[in-house]
């Protein structure tokens, strides 16, 4: 409630009543004056009330009045009454209503109760009241009341002594605060300060205001005090301890640091006397050295005294805490004395004081750290810094004391703690070495049981030290330091110091690290300022840092200390990092590195760090501090038995829980702190790669680590607690990694780097060994690469290109994963989703993104220069899959990916170029139209290597069917690919006169899209000259079908390239390999594959290609003739066409010389593809759709008699399939297509291959083989040309071309077969049939005939010589021809298996062609040439040696045609011969057809003896058909005809009507062998014309009567000789002949008296009458023959004598006649 409200007021006086009341009550007997005064004061107390409105006011005013009554009764000594009057006083009081006046009556008045030991409690409640209340008191009163609190402090009452003492704190605090106060109240007022004087001894300070001055007195006061010295301005001070002195001091400092900082004056104290104080107080501390000097002897140096001297560490703790910025060198000098205290010669108690002190200094955080080093304010800090830090002379204080701590750790460890007898009380009351023994017992068994629980302790080479714990919750709890109430230097227990040290050590980290993160961040906001302040600091502190808590780490036993520890390395590593204090982040990190490690690990990295950090030591006034190495002979629970990643194996190594701690904060340091720590990647993931080696992990899918599988690591031993860590381990691993995403670019560099060089070692590691090898670098490199895809521009180059150098190495798992690396970021690359995308397509982004797809695929490429297998395979995989998921947006990458495709080599294995070729596939079938069209070139390409690599046939072949897909898709898309490559085409011109160079393309000067079609042809080309057979047949196929069906897209300049560059430089090139083939026989075609004979050798498989290569030529030729005669060389080409067909054709192989006929053939019915030509329509229209040529067999090949199928729609199907390019030609042009110039040369070229081919050989006996002899089906090849080359020639076809093709037909009918050819093209004998080739020969003259016979004037005079050609044909019959001197059997004697050379059978073809005289004959008969050039007496001289060899001929059936023939020839010519009698045309004709006749009848072979009766009448009829014609078409018309010519018929009929008979006739035949029926028609004929009336000369008639003469005489004799030999031989039987021969004589006698019968009486003369019945005598003679048969025939002669019994009636006139 408050003092002043109306109640409050009211209360007040009520009390004050009483009070007075009371005290004038208790005063009435013994003191009246003190009741009167009180008494009074009711009065006047009443009197204030009724009169002031302001109550409380006029109560001060007049205070003093009202306390006299009080202080009156406080001088009766009265207890009772005492306590009355301080208690009314004390309710004065608290009311504020005492003036200044009355305050200073009231301390008289307590003054003296104090000086004579009264209330003393009491006393000081009211002076504590009295100065709390109000600010009344000053000056000297003031003094007086705080002298009086002392006085009471030092008496000897105990309670009041504390009383006292705290009542003094307060009073001193109350002081302090008024002062505080006072300033507040002034705060606005600007003073103008005078300068502070330098007088020490003055007793007031005139510049400071009131409650200022107050303070200022007070406080030089109390360090007057604690120096022994008298007080300025407490007066009355009897007593004083420096202890309580030191206290209040502090106590000031501590409470009130802006008054010092503020006030001039009070600085002025801080340095002048404060300090000086505190140093001189501590000069027993610093000289003592324990043990120096023993406690009993007088000592010249003063002891330590534990009470002053802890208290003067708090006083400097406050000093250094607040006053570092006034203070500089004393706290330099205080800092330096902390760090001597920590010395190991110093008492125990005074070192665990000093890192108390240590520790609170530490601990302050943020705002005391930068003022134990550095102002608060930038600009105060930036020049204290350059004035005293970065100076050489000044002290480092700082790094002083953090090395001094790790000095004093270190003692601990290394100095045993012998020397205090306090610390010896080991916990548990275990002593000294006992302590040792337990310790290491203790967490040895820990480690074995693994559950035992240890207390928390450091142990370093048997030092065991425990840990207790020293600070609670975030404040620095300091037991001596506090120990204000002891006396003497308490004992220490074991571990306090280490414990408190270790706090300390802890707390610095943290407050520095805090502070400096704090400011940076501050700068960071504002600016880049530059913090070489920091830096300063870090520097001077890390090597102690570092020592002291690598020592601890290695020693600590407690998972929470190493934790701490651990954070403690690790921030200031971070710190250090981002400091950019390269050396000291590495020293931090090398040192969690290290204790990650088993011990004595080796590790390069590491030593090589270490070594650097071992070499600097510290000295630290005569100290020095060493950074340990870790020992790591602590028993640590052991959690993993690994091998070390060495290139040696050396056995196993362990590691324990700490190791594992230990890794855990490596991996949390590089995930969170990754971005600073640049180069130390290098060491941190050098030892997580050990590490994890060790743990037996092992990279999964995407470069995660996964816990390898037992067998890998058989001397991995896992416990089951790190088991279940082990998935821990490797998440953290992969976030590690993960995180990279959030560094920085140089930051990510540096983690590149490292691990690139990391994986350097590995790779050097895994040379030359089998051993597996550690994949960690490149896992992880793939890890950072697949987080950082969204800037991959940055990371690339650097990551790809360390990838491509493992995929080189040579162990496999080492390239296998980096493979796998590569592709994978590759994969990844090209699925991220960039931005701009990849697929975009605006033309801003699209630099960036052809760039960007440029740089991700090249590591792909560079993977080609690879000559490892498996990695060429995993390439190509991923390849495959690439085209699989991103195929469709490769954009500018496919050059790269289809160059990958296409990189491959024959020396590589079958499966790696199935995998490439399975990317092939894909891109042919599904990313053709997706690709840019500069692409589709390598594609063809590409597609072309796969052809003509030489590991897998089936692939070249299919790659050949890729062609043409690739083709048939230009064809689909020709328009929209030409307008893309135009556009390219012009982009790159425009570069290319930038540049000033010329355009580099291939085929230059042509179009675009031509080009793409000519490098299709070249690459076709290429194979089509591959040294494998089925290879070059599907190329020639595809190449010739691809033309076929789109050369109509070529522009015709394009054209002449593929004729000149394409097509004839293959041809060179087939016909340059065909020619040097090896002729060896290949066995086998690889496997069991057997070879047909027409291909065993490398010579016959070239001449296939050759065939098809020629014949596709010439295909072309003949279906683009339109197109091709428009390009100005195409008479050329022509020729160079031609040359290559006669080259074949004159090739020693069958099949290319045939081949080169048809191809030849087809060239020929260019323009006419339905004209009666060679080749079939029907093929040749197959040959313009691109079917491949099959050759067509030259027998199904149109000859005479084979009609061929016209097909009217035929130009209409081939116009409607190939466009115009086949359409029928205008007629005004027909001239031009019909071009004499190309077919002469087509002619000549016919003449030679028909000259060399048909050559017979010159030289050697028949018993040299010919090198080489034509087939027939070339032969006949080469016929079939004719007709077809004749139509386009025949206008300018002379005798001479006439003659030349003569000779070349009858070489080729010369020609013989081999006998191995001859059962498939002879016939059996016995049927009559023509060769293909002799019918192609006959052809070829009808063609000719038939030409000249509808042709001019001019060319009938060739008749003759096509006779005389046939007629050569005709002697074949008889006479076969020679071949040179080649020896030929003839087939029907020729065993085949003896006879090399079988001479053909020429009979039907003779047969044929003299059907075809006859035939011609029958048409010409009366043509002047032929009449001229005695074509009939050729023909009948031709025929004279058929009809002359009659029976001998080879065949029957040659003779009977001949005779035929003559008989039709002859019922032509005759007519036409007496027509021109008088000519004399004929002259030489009638000799020759008498000795025909003459040859045929009377021949001299004898007819065989096998000839059945049948037969031989049938032969017999023919020869009565000569005589007939005979006597119908010469002898009526013998007046035209020569004499001797009817007397040689004469003679001729006369010896056939008395022929003798062959001796060999058996008596049943003889009838019939006697040619009776010859014989008589001979008589007839002969009679016929003996006895004509007709005879229209006499010559005639003499002729035949003297025939007839003849006939009779010689009957006459015969009959004779034989009734003469009868008589003779008795019994003895005639020999047959003669039998027979009297038998015919009677049979020719019966004849001629039947045809004397016959003729008219007047043409026989009287002699042949006499003749014919002279020899009836004889007849009558003969009965007396004894055979029967004569006797029969004798019957039939006497038979017609009956006629002659009676005279003729006219008999005067016969003789007459």
């Amino acid at each position: 409630m408050s003092t002043s409200t109306p109640e409050a007021v009211k209360k007040l006086l009520e009390n004050m009543q009483t009070d007075l009341r009371s005290l004038s009550m208790e005063c009435k007997k013994k003191f009246p004056p003190v009741k009167e005064a009180a008494e009074s004061g009711i009065v006047k107390i009443k009197t204030i009330a009724a009169r002031n409105t302001d109550i409380l006011a006029s109560l001060k005013e007049n205070s003093s009045e009202v306390v006299q009554p009080f202080l009156m009764g406080c001088g009766t000594k009265e207890p009772k009454i005492t306590q009355l009057c301080l208690a009314a006083v004390q309710r004065l009081m608290s009311h504020e209503v005492v003036s200044e006046a009355a305050a200073g009556n009231i301390i008289n008045m307590l003054w003296q109760l104090m000086e004579n030991g009264l209330e003393e409690l009491k006393l000081l409640q009211t002076v504590l009241v009295l100065l709390t209340t109000n600010t009344v008191v000053h000056d000297e009163i003031l003094s007086k009341a705080i002298v009086l609190c002392f006085r009471l402090h030092f008496t000897k009452d105990n309670i009041t002594n504390n009383t006292a003492a705290a009542t003094v704190r307060q009073v001193v605090t109350v002081v302090f605060e008024r002062m505080v106060a006072e300033d507040e109240r002034f705060k606005g007022i600007v003073e103008q300060p005078t300068p502070v004087q330098g007088n020490t001894n003055r007793r007031s300070v005139s510049t400071l205001r009131p409650s200022a001055k107050d303070a200022y007195m007070l406080f030089q006061d109390l360090c007057q005090l604690v120096n022994a010295d008298a007080p300025y301005w407490l007066v009355g001070m009897t007593e004083m301890t420096r202890t309580f002195g030191l206290e209040l001091l502090e106590s000031v400092l501590n409470d009130f640091p802006g008054v010092f900082l503020q006030h001039q004056e009070f600085s002025f104290l801080l340095k002048e006397r404060v300090c000086p104080l505190v140093i001189k107080l501590f000069s027993p501390n610093i000289k003592f050295r324990q043990g120096s000097s023993s406690a009993a002897s007088p000592a010249p140096v003063e002891k330590p005294y534990f009470p002053i001297c802890m208290r003067l560490l708090r006083v400097v703790s406050v000093l250094i805490k607040h006053f570092y910025s006034l203070l500089v060198t004393e706290c330099e000098i205080f800092l330096s004395l902390l760090v001597k205290f920590l010395d190991g010669e110093k008492p125990q108690w005074l070192r665990a004081v000093a890192v108390e002190s240590v520790h609170r200094l530490s601990h302050t955080q943020t705002h005391t750290t930068s003022t134990i080093f550095f102002l608060q304010t930038f600009e105060t800090t930036l020049s204290f810094c350059q004035s005293y830090d970065m100076k050489q002379h000044s002290t480092k204080v700082f790094r002083d004391i953090v090395n001094a701590l790790g000095s004093f750790i270190q003692s601990l460890f290394i100095v045993p703690n012998t020397g205090n007898p306090a610390a010896t009380n080991a916990p548990a009351g275990v002593s000294g070495s006992g302590a040792q023994a337990a310790a290491q017992g203790g967490p040895g068994a820990g480690g074995q049981g693994g559950s035992l629980t240890t207390q928390a302790a450091f142990e370093y080479r048997g030092t065991w030290i425990p840990l207790m714990t020293v600070s609670v919750q975030g404040s620095a709890k300091a037991t001596y330091l506090e120990m204000l109430d002891k006396v003497e230097p308490p004992s220490i227990p074991e571990g306090y110091a280490m414990s408190v040290a270790f706090s300390a050590l802890l707390d610095l980290v943290r407050g520095i690290t805090s502070m400096i993160e704090r400011e940076l961040a501050k700068e960071e906001e504002e600016a880049a300022v530059p913090h070489l302040v920091w830096e300063e600091m870090v520097s001077a502190c890390w090597c102690g840092l570092l020592a002291a808590l690598s020592l601890l780490l290695d020693a600590s036993t407690d998972e929470t200390a190493t934790e701490s520890i651990l954070k403690a390395e690790l921030t200031m590593a971070s710190l250090c990092g981002r400091l950019g204090l390269v050396t000291p982040r590495d020293a931090f990190i090398t040192a969690i590195c290290k204790a990650s490690l088993p011990p004595h690990y080796a590790l390069t990295v590491l030593s090589s760090n270490a070594t650097s950090l071992n070499n600097k030591a510290y000295s630290i006034q005569g100290q020095s501090v060493q950074i340990i190495s870790p020992s790591s002979e602590s028993h640590q629970q052991v959690v993993a038995v690994g091998q070390p990643l060495t290139v040696q194996p050396q056995g196993t190594v362990v590691l324990t829980a700490k190791n594992i701690q230990c890794m855990r904060t490596l991996l949390n340091l590089a995930h969170c702190h990754g971005a600073v720590l640049g180069t130390s990647w290098q060491l941190v993931l050098a030892t997580l790669q050990h590490l994890v080696w060790i743990l037996g992990l092992k990279p999964g899918v995407g470069g995660a680590l996964k816990p390898g599988r037992a067998v890998e690591g058989p001397s991995t031993v896992l416990t089951t607690a790190v088991m279940t860590d082990l998935p821990f381990i490797s998440n953290i691993l992969s976030r590690l990694f993960e995180s990279s995403q959030y560094l920085d670019d140089v930051s990510l560099h540096h983690l590149i780097n490292a691990l690139c060089s990391l994986s350097l070692e590995a790779m050097e590691m895994a040379y030359g060994t089998n051993k597996e090898p550690s994949l960690f670098a490149v896992a992880k490199l793939l890890e950072t690469g697949l987080v950082n895809m969204d800037r991959i521009e940055i990371l690339w180059r650097p990551l790809t290109g360390h990838l491509l150098e493992v995929c080189q190495h040579p162990n496999a798992r080492m390239r296998e994963w980096g493979a796998e690396a590569v592709t994978a970021l590759i994969k990844a690359g090209l699925a991220y989703k960039h931005n701009p995308p990849l697929a975009q397509n605006q033309v801003l982004s699209r630099m960036t993104v052809t760039r960007l797809q440029l740089l991700l695929l090249n590591p792909l490429k560079e993977l080609s220069n690879v000559l490892h297998a498996d990695i060429r395979q995993k390439q190509l995989e991923s390849v495959l899959q690439i085209l699989q998921s991103q195929g469709d947006s490769l954009g500018p990458g496919w050059p790269l990916v289809l160059g990958v495709i296409g990189a491959i080599r024959n020396d590589q294995g079958e499966s790696l170029i199935r995998t490439a070729f399975q990317c092939l596939q894909l891109v042919v079938t599904d990313f053709l139209p997706t690709m840019p069209c500069m692409c589709l070139q390598i594609v063809v390409d590409v597609a072309g290597s796969f052809g003509l690599q030489n590991q897998e046939l089936n692939i070249s072949l299919t790659s050949i069917g890729l062609l043409w897909n690739i083709s048939d898709y230009f064809f689909q898309r020709g328009e929209a690919i030409t307008q893309d490559l135009e556009r390219e085409e012009a982009a790159l011109q425009k570069q290319a006169q930038e540049k000033g160079e010329p355009l580099n393309r291939p085929f230059h000067p042509a179009p675009p899209f031509d080009c793409l079609w000519l490098c299709l042809y070249a690459k076709l080309g290429q194979l089509c000259v591959d040294p494998r057979p089925a290879v070059r047949k599907s190329a020639g196929q595809t190449m010739f079908s691809t033309i076929a069906a789109h050369g109509t897209l070529l522009q015709q300049s394009t054209w002449h390239i593929v004729v000149w560059k394409v097509l004839f430089h293959l041809l060179d090139c087939v016909r340059k390999s065909s020619t040097t083939a090896d002729k060896e026989k290949i066995e086998s075609g690889g496997g069991n594959i057997l070879i047909h004979h027409s291909r065993d050798t490398a010579e016959k498989q070239w001449a296939e290609t050759w065939v098809l290569t020629l014949a596709g030529v010439a295909r072309i030729f003949n279906t683009r003739r339109y197109l091709l005669q428009k390009l100005g060389d195409f008479f050329k080409a022509w020729e160079v066409l031609l040359d290559h067909i006669q080259s074949a054709a004159l090739s020693k192989n069958n099949e290319v010389s045939l081949a080169a006929l048809k191809s030849f053939q087809e060239i020929l019915q260019i323009g006419t593809p339905v004209k009666d030509s060679a080749m079939p329509t029907e093929a040749l229209a197959l040959a313009v759709m691109g079917v491949p040529p099959v050759l067509i067999d030259p027998l199904s090949a149109s000859g005479p008699g084979r009609h061929l199928l016209r097909s009217d729609s035929m130009l209409e199907r081939l116009t409607r399939y190939n466009g115009a390019e086949l359409q029928a030609p205008p007629q005004g042009e027909e001239s031009a297509l019909e071009d004499a110039a190309l077919w002469w040369s087509a002619w000549n070229t016919w003449y030679r291959t028909g000259t060399d081919s048909t050559r017979p050989p010159s030289g050697g006996t028949g018993t040299d083989r010919p090198s080489f002899v034509p087939s027939q089906l070339f032969l006949t090849a080469l016929v079939q040309i004719v007709p077809a080359l004749y139509q386009h020639i025949e206008t300018g076809f002379s005798m001479e071309d006439l003659r030349k093709l003569g000779v070349i037909l009858h070489g080729a009918v010369s020609i013989p077969i081999s006998s191995d050819a001859s059962p498939f093209i002879l016939p059996s004998y016995t049927e009559a049939v023509l060769t293909s080739l002799q019918e192609a020969v006959l052809t070829a003259l009808d063609v000719l005939q038939k030409a000249i016979c509808v042709g001019p004037e001019s060319l009938q005079v060739m008749y003759p010589a096509i006779f005389e050609q046939l007629l050569l044909f005709v002697e074949f019959s008889c006479k076969p021809p020679q071949y040179g001197k080649l020896e030929t059997k003839h087939v029907a004697n020729a065993k085949y298996n003896q006879a090399e050379w079988v001479a053909l059978n020429y009979v039907p073809f003779a047969e044929r062609s003299l059907e075809v005289v006859v035939e011609q004959y029958h048409k010409t008969a009366c043509h002047k040439a032929v009449i001229n050039e005695k074509v009939l007496q050729n023909i009948i001289k031709t025929l004279r040696m058929p009809l002359g060899l009659k029976y001998a001929c080879p065949s029957e059936s040659t003779w009977k045609l001949a005779v035929s023939s003559l008989l039709k020839v002859l019922s032509i010519g005759l007519p036409v011969a007496r027509q021109h009698a008088s000519s004399g045309m004929f002259e030489t004709m009638w000799p020759e057809l008498a000795n025909a006749f003459e040859d045929f009848l009377f021949t001299k072979s004898t007819p065989p003896d096998n000839v059945s009766i049948q037969e031989f009448q049938k032969n017999e009829a023919i020869d009565v058909e000569v005589v007939q014609l005979i006597s119908t078409e010469i002898l009526p018309f013998a007046n035209f005809i020569p004499k001797d010519f009817v007397g040689q018929i004469m003679t001729m009929l006369n010896k056939g009507s008395i022929h003798s008979q062959s001796s060999s006739f058996t008596e049943a035949e003889i009838d019939v062998r006697m040619r009776e029926e010859f014989s008589k028609v001979c008589f007839e004929t002969l009679l016929q014309f003996s006895f004509s009336n007709k005879v229209s000369t006499p010559q005639e008639g003499y002729i035949s009567r003297m025939a007839l003469s003849v006939l009779l005489k010689r009957s006459q004799d015969v009959l004779r000789r034989y009734v003469d030999d009868e008589r003779l031989s008795g019994r003895c039987p005639l020999p047959r002949q003669q039998v027979t021969e009297i038998i015919f004589v009677l049979k020719a006698i019966s004849t001629l008296m039947d045809s004397l019968k016959k003729t008219q009486p007047e043409n026989v003369d009287g002699t042949t009458w006499a003749q014919v019945i002279a020899l009836y005598p004889t007849l009558v003679e003969c009965i007396t023959c004894s055979s029967s048969e004569v006797s029969s025939a004798l019957k039939e002669a006497l038979g017609p004598f009956k006629d002659f019994m009676q005279p003729p009636v006219s008999r005067v006139q016969n003789g007459e006649s």
